[in-house]
Formats: structure tokens, C-alpha cells, sequence
């Protein structure tokens, strides 16, 4: 599948902001399931300087400063990305507990593995609680198959809590989540991250795009697309292991990766300081639209 997305941020503020430093999570990252064939940014008004480059995650990002006073800010991304990522859930894979086991005990070197041990300790938004532990050994049950006991995880993840936009903000607490049962595809990332690092199985946080499809009968809607947020996992002889708790999916080329990390704070798509302002209102939409090309471009393989 090949898409074109536009990503439109704009902040509107009460009184003119005299300085703004901003990091932009907004270019969707290149990998052996996914190619990013252009990108723009463009930002009104015009920044004093922009300076591409990459995070320590690998990820993409422009940072960039205005210094001249401003009301609104308008921030649109435009990308063209082929993905061609097929859901990918081993049939066999090995006991959870010995993957607990095996990354316990080994001494990491500069290999895929010792990458995917970062993902074991808890971070900012994700830290350690017991209650996960409690929660996701209802799936890790003695000698479970990894990779079922993690399909199985998701399944109750999305069957126990409910989409529920209003009922969470950017920095509720996963035990605030696991309490309350509700929450936003974020919630449910962090939720399942900590509840797989909780049992000692290194996880990380997706960001990206989901293709939605409208109604029967109805036309796709310009900026009704929304940013979402799914888990990978890694599994030793496997590699990571996409997860969509919200929708109960394994994610294929509907899901466009944007940026990876420990949990949002990594990756979030705008952040950063003002000077001035006051109070601020902001508008988010984001398109998502299928093309047709019949050019194949390579892909590297997966790492």
C-alpha cells in the first residue's frame, strides 16, 4: 500500500508568543517493512532556522525556533510512504519464561537483542507497578508460547476497556487506566507495555497512522484520520512483534510507523517552550489517503 498523509497542527494563542523552540516527531521512519518516499514541513510563520537530524531511537525529527512575535502557529507535514508490512504472528515461539529468562541473564553486545533490551525498564510515563504484573499473568500462564500469551493479552485488553476519549489526558498514570477501564489508544499502549515489562519482556511504543475507513455509502472525511498508537514486542529468533490492542489487531500496511521509544514522551509529535502566549488552543487533523502507483521501490530488509 502506498499513502500520502498530511498532518496539520495548529496552535492558537490568546497573546503573541515572542519565542518558540519546537521538536517535530513528524517524518515517518524508513525500515524493512516501510519507505518513506518524500516528506515535507512546512511552518507558518517561518521559522528563523530548521535542523533535521535523528533522535537516539533512530527516529526522524526537525528542531526548529521563531523568533518573531506570532498569535498562530501552523505546522503541516506531508508524507508519501509505501509500506509493505504483513501481519506477522508466529505460530510457534518460545515460553515466555525462558525469554524472560534469557534476557535476565545475558551479557548484551551491539546485536538486535542488546537494542531490544532498552525496552525493558520503565520509563517515564510507564513505570513499574505491580498491578500489571497481576493483570497480564491472567495471559502469561506457566509455559505459555510467547507470542500467544501476547495475542492473547491484547484480545483482553481490548474486550476489558473502553474507547473512551474524554476519559484520560496525555499524562494519566497506567494504574489510573487499569482502574478506571478507559482510555485512548495511547492508554492502551502504555497500559500493555507496562503489564509485558512488568513480567520481564522488553516493549516498545509505536507511533504512527491508521487508515480508517468510512461508513458504507459515506466519503472519506479530510483531517478525520487521527495519530494512533500501538506495542511491538520482541521475541528472541523472531524480531518484534507488532500489537494493536485498540483494535485487537496485529498491524499490516493499514499502520504507518512514524517514530518509536520508550512510551510517548519519546516520541510525541510536537513539543517544546514558549515564550509569552497566555492561554492556547490546538487543532489536530490528519488525512490519510490511499494511492495507486505501480512502482516497486526497494525496501531494505527488516532490522
Amino acid at each position: 500500500m502506498r499513502y500520502k498523509i498530511e498532518h496539520v497542527t495548529q496552535y492558537a494563542y490568546s497573546r503573541p508568543v515572542g519565542l518558540s523552540f519546537q521538536i517535530a516527531h513528524l517524518h515517518p521512519r524508513s525500515n524493512g517493512e516501510q519507505l518513506c518516499l518524500s516528506h515535507s514541513l512546512l511552518i507558518d510563520p517561518a521559522p528563523e532556522r530548521v535542523d533535521e537530524g535523528q533522535d537516539y531511537f533512530g527516529n526522524e525529527l526537525a528542531r526548529f525556533e521563531l523568533v518573531s512575535p506570532h498569535k498562530i502557529l501552523t505546522i503541516t507535514a506531508t508524507s508519501e510512504v509505501d509500506v509493505r508490512r504483513e501481519p506477522d504472528a508466529p505460530e510457534e515461539s518460545e515460553k515466555w519464561e525462558d525469554v524472560r529468562q534469557y534476557f535476565a541473564e545475558t551479557r548484551w553486545g551491539q546485536d538486535a537483542d542488546s537494542a531490544a533490551a532498552e525496552y525493558l525498564f520503565p520509563s517515564p510515563l510507564i513505570p513499574y507497578a505491580p498491578a500489571l504484573r497481576e493483570y497480564a499473568s491472567a495471559s502469561f500462564t506457566p509455559d505459555a508460547q510467547i507470542a500467544a500469551a501476547a495475542l492473547d493479552l491484547m484480545t483482553r485488553i481490548h474486550e476489558d476497556f473502553e474507547f473512551d476519549a474524554t476519559a484520560t489526558h496525555v499524562t494519566t498514570s497506567v494504574e489510573t487506566v487499569l482502574e478506571i477501564r478507559r482510555g485512548v489508544c495511547q492508554d492502551f499502549a502504555h497500559l500493555m507495555i507496562g503489564c509485558l515489562r512488568a513480567l520481564g519482556l522488553p516493549a516498545r511504543y509505536v507511533s504512527g497512522y491508521l487508515l480508517t475507513q468510512p461508513p458504507p455509502g459515506q466519503p472519506r472525511l479530510i483531517g478525520a484520520d487521527a495519530s494512533h498508537a500501538w506495542v511491538a514486542l520482541y521475541i528472541p529468533q523472531h524480531g518484534w512483534l507488532g500489537l494493536d490492542p485498540t483494535n485487537n489487531i496485529v498491524p499490516g500496511d493499514k499502520h504507518i510507523v512514524l517514530a518509536w521509544g520508550r512510551d510517548f514522551s519519546d516520541v510525541s509529535p510536537l513539543r517544546g517552550v514558549i515564550l509569552g502566549g497566555g492561554e492556547h488552543e490546538v487543532d489536530v487533523g490528519v488525512t490519510v489517503t490511499p494511492i495507486e502507483s505501480e512502482e516497486k521501490p526497494e525496501i531494505d530488509p527488516p532490522v
